[in-house]
C-alpha cells in the first residue's frame, strides 16, 4: 500500500528544506513529491509507504499541518508518449473519478480517488 500525504506549509525559503529533512531524519524514504502553492501557503504532496512515521515527525517539529492523507495505487510504466493518456481513458470507462495524479521515481504513475476500490480495479489491482 501507498499513501499520498498532503501537507500544508507556509511558503517561504527553506520550508521544503526542513520538510524533507524532517521526514528523512524519520527513516521515510520519500518515493515522489510535488510542491505547490503560491501566496502565503504551499502543499507538499508525497508518496510514502506508511503514514504514522510522518504524522510524527511533524508533530515534532512544528512546521506543518498534514491536511489529508489517502491510499494511492502506484503504477509501474514505460517511460514513452501516451501511457498517461491510456491509463486515464482506462480510468475513465471504468467511471472512476481522480482526485490525484503525479509521477513518481522509476517510471511510476500514482493515482487516487475517493473510489479506490474501483480505482483498483480499473487498474487491475485489486
Amino acid at each position: 500500500m501507498s499513501i499520498d500525504i498532503v501537507i500544508e506549509v507556509e511558503n517561504k525559503p527553506g520550508a521544503l528544506a526542513e520538510l524533507t529533512a524532517a521526514i528523512s531524519d524519520a527513516g521515510v524514504n520519500i518515493a515522489a513529491a510535488t510542491f505547490t502553492g503560491g501566496g502565503e501557503n504551499a502543499e507538499l504532496h508525497i508518496l510514502v509507504p506508511h503514514a504514522e512515521p510522518v504524522r510524527h515527525a511533524l508533530a515534532l517539529t512544528h512546521k506543518a499541518v498534514i491536511a489529508r492523507e489517502h491510499e494511492v495505487v502506484v503504477v509501474d510504466v514505460r517511460d514513452e508518449p501516451g501511457v498517461l493518456a491510456d491509463l486515464a481513458r482506462k480510468i475513465a470507462r471504468s467511471g472512476v473519478n481522480l482526485d490525484t495524479v503525479y509521477v513518481a521515481t522509476n517510471n511510476r504513475v500514482v493515482f487516487g480517488s475517493a473510489d479506490i476500490d474501483g480505482l483498483k480495479q480499473a487498474l487491475g489491482k485489486a
